[in-house]
């Protein structure tokens, strides 16, 4: 499988099972109505499972150009290789979301609220502060990245030899880091911590026939862009301030 193929298919796979469990916690006439926030953190931890299950053994799994943009920034990523991973990344995100509307198209034309109708595809503060809800996405991403480029030890290479990460870190430990991110600091934003997760699905609430829907909130969109990637150079500092592969 291609690299561009996997981080598509990945990331559609981990948009489907994000925008599918907050669709069925908050839509109407849903089996899951209601049931929560430890629902929704332990589906999109899962949903990073699978992505990560399956795209990791082509691409590196980074479902996120975040990743991406981290270990490139590190070097353990080509540059000129992450705007194709960025590009999928986004593609899959909107396919995804695009996806999870299909199964639920039903309980959308259910619900009356704009605001329900618009959570299964883009993140919203839970107090809408702009600098506060940037330092809260700045955080988590961070904590991501620099979990995440601590535990790639050894890279993994393409066949060109271009270190591709993530892949060596396993589904698993990927999962349980987005999982008690989302416990522990997701509560102010949603914890986009991932632009395509965000940008892709906002794009598609945009153009989707979605009944009665309201707006897209574009005045906030660049907070999970903007916050993610200045997490991920954060991390990426302190992990090469440190020293790579150890606190030294």
């Amino acid at each position: 499988m291609d690299a561009f193929v996997a981080e598509f298919v990945g990331t559609s796979l981990l948009i489907s099972m994000g925008s599918g469990v907050v669709a069925n916690v908050v839509l109407n006439q849903t089996k899951g109505q209601n049931s929560g926030w430890m629902v929704i953190t332990t589906a999109w931890a899962l949903g990073v499972f699978i992505g990560v299950v399956v795209a990791g053994p082509y691409s590196g799994a980074h479902l996120n150009p975040a990743v991406s943009i981290g270990l490139a920034i590190t070097g353990d990523f080509a540059w000129e290789m992450v705007p194709k991973y960025v590009f999928a990344q986004i593609l899959g995100a909107m396919f995804g979301s695009s996806i999870a509307w299909l199964v639920y198209k039903d309980h959308f034309d259910a619900t009356e609220d704009k605001g329900l109708k618009f959570a299964p595809f883009g993140t919203v503060p839970a107090i809408r502060n702009l600098p506060s809800n940037l330092i809260s996405e700045i955080v988590g991403t961070s904590v991501l990245i620099i979990v995440i480029l601590y535990s790639t030890e050894p890279v993994i290479e393409d066949g060109n030899g271009t270190p591709i990460g993530l892949g060596s870190l396993g589904a698993l430990p990927v999962a349980f880091l987005v999982w008690v991110i989302g416990l522990s600091l997701g509560g102010t934003t949603g914890y986009a911590i991932n632009p395509a997760r965000d940008l892709g699905p906002r794009i598609m609430h945009q153009i989707l026939p979605i009944k009665g829907k309201g707006s897209s909130d574009w005045a906030y969109s660049w907070v999970p862009i903007l916050g993610p990637i200045i997490g991920a150079a954060i991390a990426a500092g302190i992990y090469l301030l440190l020293g790579v592969g150890g606190m030294v």
